[in-house]
């Protein structure tokens, strides 16, 4: 399968299937390539949102996922299942049509949501993700919208505001402190804790910069996180001559075939870690 890269990161570009009307062939290229990093990151977002809940009284709280494509952050939170489930799910359904698909997921999300009450947003440059994300359960309210070129409208302000805590997997890099202080100051008041997986390619100090300079506490977490095998040879050296080029050892990690990623946590002043 050709695969085109994005100029300015070297990293394999999957526009094309962003913008289906249904997340079929975007879970199938994923399984292909062994994407992961949502399920990595599941446990992690499970004890932020633990630790919220006890650090603040909020049981209920809403979490806005910036990047969020079809939903797959929210799907896994929701659903007692891992990422080749999630994919599997989709897998067979070639006579379906969406309006199917969407009522299967309904069906699937009414008899096995993990966390019920709890609100989910999610922000996206793609239209027709968003719109099948919100219509099968798994997003609440959704904000088409690119921050990195505009300030938020006032509904889409409104939108942001709501949101207590604010996770991505992977699109720190595409997005930057821009659209990031964007989010934070939506409500005006409170600052959302947040947690960004940051491929080791981008650099998030910047960020954490800009963020402290709101109020925030940013650290970063122990671990390193596969995100996805590369997609072509071509990626792979582009990438690792990247992470080389800023003083990054790959040994052990991209050099073995897959992209990695780092997270970290910005929360308010004040807002301690609470063990769980």
């Amino acid at each position: 399968m050709p695969v085109s890269l994005h100029s300015s990161t070297g990293k394999a570009s999957f526009d094309h299937i962003y913008d289906r009307s249904d997340p079929r062939e975007y879970y199938a290229r994923m399984a292909e390539l062994d994407y992961r990093i949502p399920e990595l990151a599941k446990p992690h977002f499970q004890r932020l949102l633990a630790e919220y809940r006890t650090a603040t009284g909020i049981a209920a709280p809403t979490v806005l996922d910036i990047g969020c494509s079809y939903g797959v952050n929210a799907a896994l939170l929701r659903l007692d299942v891992d990422m080749a489930e999630l994919a599997g799910h989709y897998q067979g359904r070639a006579d379906d049509d969406t309006a199917g698909l969407i009522e299967r997921d309904q069906r699937l999300l009414a008899g096995s949501d993990r966390l019920p009450g709890v609100r989910f947003l999610g922000m996206d440059a793609s239209g027709p993700a968003l719109d099948y994300a919100r219509a099968a359960g798994f997003l609440d309210d959704t904000v088409h919208a690119d921050l990195e070129s505009a300030d938020p409208t006032d509904a889409q302000r409104r939108t942001l505001a709501e949101a207590d805590l604010v996770i991505s997997t992977g699109c720190v890099g595409y997005i930057s402190d821009r659209t990031l202080l964007r989010v934070a100051q939506a409500h005006g008041g409170k600052l959302p804790w947040m947690a960004h997986f940051v491929l080791r390619m981008f650099d998030f100090d910047p960020i954490a910069t800009r963020l402290a300079a709101l109020g925030y506490q940013t650290e970063l977490a122990d671990g390193f996180f596969e995100q996805r095998r590369f997609a072509s040879g071509d990626e792979r050296e582009r990438v690792l001559n990247t992470l080389r080029d800023k003083g990054i050892d790959t040994e052990g990690y991209e050099s073995e075939g897959w992209l990695y990623a780092r997270l970290y946590l910005s929360r308010p002043d004040g807002a301690e870690a609470v063990e769980q």
